[in-house]
Order: C-alpha cells, then structure tokens, then sequence
C-alpha cells in the first residue's frame, strides 16, 4: 500500500501503513472516522465497608510507678517526680537534663518523668508524696519563667535539699 496523506492542524503529514500507531488523538479521529476510537474501562466499583468485625478492646492504663530499687541505704528510698509539659519540647529538654544530673549526682535515686497525664504549661520537680522543688504552673508562650530558670543552679539546690 501506498502511505497516505492526513492534514492535521494545516500541517500535511506523511503516514505510512507499516507504522502502527497507539495513540488516538481527538483531531485524529475526527479526520480518519474508520480508525476505532479507544474505551476506557468503567471504573472499579468500591467495596464496601465491613463493620462486622468486633473492635479489640484496649486494655486499660495503670499510671503506677514501678517498684523503687532494692534499698542500700538510706538516699535509696527517696523518688523524685518530674512533671512537664508535651505541648513543647523545651519542656522535655530541661526535665531530661534534671534527671540524667540528679541520677548522676545522687546514688540509688528513683527518678520518674510524666508518671500520670501532666498538666498543660507545667514543669514541676517534686519529691514524691511531699516537698515541691520547682513549681512553675499555668505558663503561656513563650514559656518566659522557665526559660529564665538558671537549671545548674536549680539541680544543684536540688540535690543539696535530698542529701
């Protein structure tokens, strides 16, 4: 066979019958009515959402700190809460540097961070049942009375109040 001639966009273009092509275009089918145009495939129906299967049931929190160390004397009894706030990592930052300094400091010392739900804008280091070290509550952005806090001076007191 001999190539055919198609104007397309006013540009007369050569095609050969040898060359197949895949590619239909909306001008192409316009101009050559023989070519098949391409179907799509319908859309894939969703399925549907089964809800049938029952929900595991979550087993429910206990906030109780674990056991303390066994006792070798007598700074080995004592347990020191840090309550911060997780509503900015400044927080977390300065009651992590107050635990690695106290449990560095003090031998058999028992340290716990968030035991239970803390509350918000809180950073607060307390022994546990009784004297509050630190206690700064109810802080707004930008956090200005912790961020002023000396915190070497502050683990220094601190130690020197449980020995």
């Amino acid at each position: 066979m001999a190539p055919t001639k198609r104007k397309i966009n006013g540009n007369a273009d050569t095609v050969s019958d040898n060359h197949n092509t895949t590619r239909v275009t909306r001008s192409s089918t316009r101009l050559n009515p023989q070519s098949k145009p391409l179907v799509e495939p319908p859309p894939k129906a969703k399925k549907a959402k089964i809800s049938s299967k029952p929900k595991p049931v979550s087993k429910p929190k206990t906030t109780e700190p674990p056991p303390p160390p066994p006792s070798d004397g007598g700074n080995a009894s004592k347990t020191v809460v840090i309550e911060h706030c997780t509503q900015c990592k400044q927080f977390k930052i300065r009651a992590v540097k107050v635990k690695n300094d106290l449990e560095k400091a003090v031998s058999g010392i028992n340290v716990l961070v968030n035991p239970e739900k803390p509350r918000r804008g809180c950073f607060e280091v307390r022994e546990e049942g009784g004297k509050k070290f630190v206690s700064l509550l109810d802080m707004k952005r930008p956090f200005a009375p912790m961020k002023a806090l000396d915190m070497d001076a502050v683990i220094s007191d601190i130690i020197d109040q449980i020995k």
